[in-house]
């Protein structure tokens, strides 16, 4: 299964993004409010300065208390942001997402970002593949 086809499943490509100077309060505003983990920071909406995660924003109060929510996200953010391509085969970036212990990623195609991706969306899509793929299975025996 290709990142395309998980994008589909999503039935979105919108990526909620911030700008690098947007205060860590105003992040943490975001991610409740859309009920997401993780927001690109970007000054365009295309490009990607980086990515700031709910722990990001975790380990910074656990470091900082509340000073941390006046800061700005590029603070905290982290700007070396592992990308997937659409023709990426799903089992890469799991792998890729597990070995580098992270949950979200970008999904870009010619140095522009077209989505995103979670490894919820991932694990999801790869459960129906499963899910698919048992049934067929199950008609094969059956006759």
């Amino acid at each position: 299964m290709h990142v395309t086809h998980i994008m589909r499943l999503k039935g979105s490509n919108a990526v909620t993004t911030i700008p690098p100077d947007a205060r860590i309060s105003e992040a943490a505003d975001m991610l409740s409010a859309k009920g997401i983990g993780a927001l690109v920071v970007s000054t365009d909406g295309h490009s990607i300065a980086g990515i700031l995660s709910e722990r990001d924003i975790v380990r910074a109060l656990a470091r900082e208390a509340g000073g941390c929510l006046t800061m700005p996200v590029s603070a905290l953010m982290t700007a070396e942001v592992e990308t997937c391509a659409p023709s990426e085969q799903a089992n890469s970036v799991l792998q890729r997402m597990t070995a580098g212990r992270f949950r979200h990623m970008p999904v870009a195609e010619d140095g522009r970002m077209v989505g995103i991706l979670s490894i919820g969306d991932v694990v999801k899509a790869r459960m129906q593949e499963i899910e698919q793929e048992n049934a067929a299975m199950a008609d094969m025996l059956s006759g």
